[in-house]
């Protein structure tokens, strides 16, 4: 099977995410008193330093606060670690080739361990771009500790600007998974498709995710999974459920008011179960993973030397470019390319336009990066490319922080790293197929499949376990929302098989009637209590 490379539609701008401005508020807040106090102390040449710690900033909006503390003190120390073998390898060898090496092995580690954990946006390049821009910074081991601390430190203020919201909406993430949920099942009843019926499951299997990683079940919480019910049912039983009844619920959870109260407290007997089960450790996911990290490597690898080989000053461009590429199959790889080679065009349009202000003085400079930081931040949800066009210029004005740069020559290198980095990251990402995504499409249909018969075997007995037939409802929504992920990851890859399509077809279509007959059952053994 070969998979399409479209052009239409990959610029096409998305609505923005409904906490849009809280990652774009966040980084300029994270960023801008490390880097103030430098200016002050006239140490600017030290700022790529804090910025490392600074950009941790980026992750964990959308996790419950008490995950967010665990995954962005994880970040924290990734991104330290990443630093840290940069600058380590920087003081020990002048090699190029040896450098390049160095940073397509971590670039690889990094892609990886972010795609294993799925700590989500944005993901491995930032840790990507900071750990290979440190192999070309000229140190000495004996520096190396200094400058490592100053990065620890602004990560932990970080931390703390990542968390500082949960003093005033401590639930605000699980609030806003649970509306999120509300609203796109509404969408779904109102206007019923495949695509907008997958986008609805898929969210109540994230807010479903965002409460079980909340910690300790407080009524709110408790609430919230009421209503994530409701949309459950209402997916099931679309006819007897009223859209605007979901949307009114969704607008009641802005702010911090009281969660509206539903009578599906028995329910919640599956949650309380599925809450006592062991989590799938994190390596279980490495495997699979294989290709994508072999990808990775050989496209940065490629792309460095390439560039080494054009005689560019900073080969670490082009081996970010490539690794910001890949995605889970190669026509998503593809459209990153397009929206990555735009959006950086583009941003060096931008940056020569910004350079006169920002040479104007150190105090400019900074307030220049702030202000990309931001846009940057406010933009890339819409589309990537379109936020490439602030981080770009922001990239090529923190070279100024170590001293003066020449900006024709910075443009030009830019130019020549995106093209080549691009174009060797996807020659890469050709080359190394995923043979295996067709193997797991078999997987995640017989995953579904065994949930199906598990369900209707509780379904068929007289007195099944309390909460079992609901804790199998959605073990059978979340396979069912896997084996769609998996077969659009398998949809665009090359040279696979052909895929069983009127099989996936099948039992998407037998598994959500299962799910719509677990509703009609448990509604028939309420009235007869």
């Amino acid at each position: 099977m070969n998979a399409r490379l479209p052009l239409t539609g990959v610029l096409r701008l998305g609505k923005p995410s409904d906490i849009w401005f809280k990652p774009a508020l966040s980084v300029v807040v994270a960023v801008a008193p490390p880097n103030l106090t430098l200016l002050a102390l006239g140490r600017l040449d030290l700022a790529m330093y804090t910025m490392a710690g600074s950009l941790c900033a980026l992750y964990a909006h959308n996790r419950p606060y008490a995950a967010r503390a665990r995954a962005l003190a994880l970040v924290v120390l990734g991104m330290v670690a990443g630093l840290g073998t940069g600058l380590v390898a920087a003081s020990l060898t002048g090699s190029a080739v040896v450098l390049v090496t160095v940073g397509t092995l971590v670039a690889a580690v990094q892609k990886t361990l972010c795609d294993a954990t799925r700590i989500g946006a944005p993901g491995h390049v930032v840790l990507t771009f900071i750990s290979s821009a440190s192999l070309f910074a000229p140190q000495t081991l004996s520096q190396v500790p200094g400058h490592l601390a100053l990065a620890l430190a602004a990560g932990a203020w970080a931390w703390l600007v990542g968390m500082a919201p949960g003093l005033l909406r401590p639930h605000g993430p699980e609030r806003r998974a649970t509306a999120h949920a509300l609203n796109a099942t509404a969408t779904h009843l109102e206007s019923p498709s495949a695509n907008s019926g997958r986008t609805a499951h898929a969210a109540v299997q994230a807010a479903w995710h965002t409460l079980l990683a909340a910690g300790t079940r407080s009524g709110t919480r408790r609430a919230l999974e009421r209503l994530v019910v409701r949309a459950e049912v209402a997916l099931a039983a679309p006819v007897d459920t009223d859209p605007s009844r979901l949307r009114a619920w969704a607008r009641a959870l802005r702010g911090n008011g009281p969660v509206p109260t539903t009578s599906y407290d028995d329910e919640l007997l599956g949650v309380d179960i599925e809450r006592a089960l062991p989590v799938r450790p994190w390596w279980r996911a490495l495997g699979p993973l294989a290709p994508i990290a072999v990808r990775t490597a050989l496209g940065c690898a490629l792309a460095g030397y390439a560039s080494l080989a054009l005689g560019v000053g900073r080969p670490y461009w082009a081996l970010v470019t490539a690794a910001s590429l890949y995605q889970v199959n190669v026509t998503l790889t593809w459209s990153r390319g397009v929206q990555r080679v735009v959006g950086n065009l583009l941003g060096v349009l931008v940056f020569a336009a910004v350079v006169p202000l920002a040479h104007l003085g150190p105090a400019a400079l900074v307030l220049c990066c702030l202000a990309l930081n931001f846009g940057a931040e406010a933009l890339i949800g819409r589309n990537y490319w379109l936020g490439s066009i602030c981080v770009t210029p922001m990239a090529l004005l923190i070279t100024a922080f170590a001293g003066h740069q020449e900006p024709g020559r910075l443009i030009t290198e830019r130019v020549a790293d995106t093209l080549v980095g691009a174009l060797v990251g996807f020659v890469a990402a050709v080359a190394v197929t995923n043979r295996r995504a067709g193997d797991r499409v078999e997987q995640a249909l017989a995953a579904v499949e065994r949930a199906q018969e598990r369900t209707e075997q509780l379904l068929a007995e007289p007195h099944p376990e309390p909460g079992a037939p609901d804790r199998a409802r959605r073990a059978l929504a979340a396979a069912l929302v896997d084996l769609r992920a998996t077969v659009e990851a398998a949809s665009g890859e090359w040279w696979q098989r052909d895929l069983p399509q009127e099989r996936v077809v099948r039992t998407e279509r037998t598994g959500h009637r299962t799910l719509a007959a677990t509703v009609r059952h448990h509604r028939a053994e309420g009235a007869r209590a």
